[in-house]
């Protein structure tokens, strides 16, 4: 057909090769996490050998609530915690669920981070974790804010705590994101093609 593209046209289009690296990696990160959380979790597909020896989602959220425990210790509240849980005596509590722990966030921020075309690897290596790092923080200032300040906050009647920090979050990380891209000398090859 005289006038189509052929895929390795689109595939040498590097705004096309973005969108399409993205949202592969997008999709396979943030499933396979979902995949994950199924078969560790009792139930239909439950596997016990990953659960009880493989199970990196419960190590993860364990590492986050004992961060946020010993921060809290530190500033003097006695703290209760559990492998799901986190209270402060005389003031409140959170149950970190599977969507507390940000894989969604972190998936949408390494898919862009390696599809991004104008960056070196290099650059790459240094900024996926600095980002991962970055959402963690944020994430236990979370933890540690809704324990001491959400029971009686006058928010908690306005707006879910979970698009409150989701708007937070997205915001820095794009705001992140953005200097990220301007940072440097390397040409504006999506700029370029649009």
């Amino acid at each position: 057909m005289a006038g189509s593209l052929s895929f390795k046209q689109y595939w040498d289009n590097p705004s096309y090769r973005f969108v399409v690296i993205f949202l592969g990696l997008f999709t396979l990160l943030y499933y396979f996490n979902i995949f994950y959380m199924g078969i560790t979790a009792p139930g239909n597909y439950y596997s016990a050998f990953l659960d009880q020896n493989l199970n990196y989602i419960r190590g993860f959220r364990i590492l986050l609530i004992s961060i946020s425990a010993a921060i809290l210790k530190f500033f003097g509240y006695e703290i209760f915690v559990s492998d799901t849980t986190l209270h402060a005596l005389n003031a409140g509590g959170i149950n970190v669920v599977y969507s507390c722990l940000g894989f969604g966030v972190m998936s949408f921020f390494v898919a862009f981070v390696i599809a991004w075309p104008e960056k070196t690897l290099k650059n790459k290596l240094v900024f996926i974790p600095a980002g991962l790092l970055l959402i963690q923080v944020l994430n236990v200032a979370r933890f540690i804010l809704i324990t001491l300040f959400w029971r009686t906050s006058s928010l908690r009647s306005v707006v879910d705590h979970h698009i409150l920090f989701n708007f937070l979050l997205y915001a820095i990380l794009l705001t992140s994101i953005y200097f990220w891209i301007n940072y440097g000398n390397d040409k504006k090859i999506i700029a370029k093609t649009l």
